[in-house]
């Protein structure tokens, strides 16, 4: 009765704290139908205790957390920027996070106030494996985020070489373009990211389509990258 009593009496605050420390006995002391209950709190950020643990990475929380019935309504949803738990998993890397997340059935095209999904974050952030996994589960990998940028735009702009080959395995559009009708090429070229660059190349990216202020990817290209970029193009025309 007592312990009851107590864990009534456990302060929001104390609870967030814990998510956020991974402080797993905490979790652990509380009865199945307080967890449930403490799954409905929300923050001042519009987080829940799920989200707040698999944000701060501690998976065997999320895992303590995830295992109430209660779960299921708290898994997708979203903070007061559109991020749900998978985005936050995704973005730092978490990949027994995400495993979790995914098997107890967040929805992985779910996108946030900016249009990003999992996938977004996990291109721009160069995570292969947790790529390997939303895309395993059905992510779309051409999906638009509000400015029109795909998983690829992410990827080549950050310069991963290797998760851009990964996205254009899985069917990746190499001319897809932004609002500013800038294609995955621009953003690696821009970015100087001149290995992403000759890839795209490879795989048939367009080197004289133009963006929205009349620029082709040459046009965008520093002066000392520009030859690298005009013989590569050629390669492929031969």
């Amino acid at each position: 009765m007592e312990t009851e009593e107590r864990q009534g009496n456990m302060k929001e605050k104390d609870l967030f704290k814990a998510a956020e420390e991974g402080d797993l006995s905490t979790f652990q002391s509380l009865s199945l139908q307080t967890l449930s209950k403490a799954l409905s709190l929300r923050n001042e950020d519009a987080r829940s205790l799920l989200h707040v643990a698999a944000s701060s990475g501690h998976s065997q929380v999320v895992k303590i957390l995830s295992s109430s019935d209660a779960s299921a309504g708290v898994i997708n949803c979203a903070d007061e920027e559109g991020w749900a738990p998978l985005h936050s998993a995704a973005s730092i890397g978490s990949l027994e996070i995400v495993d979790i997340l995914l098997s107890k059935g967040a929805d992985v095209n779910l996108k946030n106030n900016g249009g990003r999904t999992a996938l977004h974050y996990a291109a721009s952030k160069g995570w292969l494996k947790i790529a390997e996994i939303l895309i395993s589960h059905n992510a779309k990998i051409n999906i638009k985020d509000k400015v029109g940028c795909t998983p690829l735009h992410r990827a080549a702009s950050t310069g991963n070489s290797e998760l851009c080959e990964l996205l254009i395995e899985e069917g990746a559009e190499v001319d897809a373009a932004d609002r500013a009708g800038q294609t995955p090429l621009m953003n690696a070229v821009i970015c100087q990211n001149k290995e992403v660059a000759l890839l795209l190349i490879r795989h048939g990216a367009d080197v004289d389509v133009e963006d929205k202020e009349g620029y082709t990817v040459l046009g965008r290209a520093p002066d000392e990258f520009r030859p690298t970029l005009i013989d590569a193009a050629k390669a492929m025309l031969e």
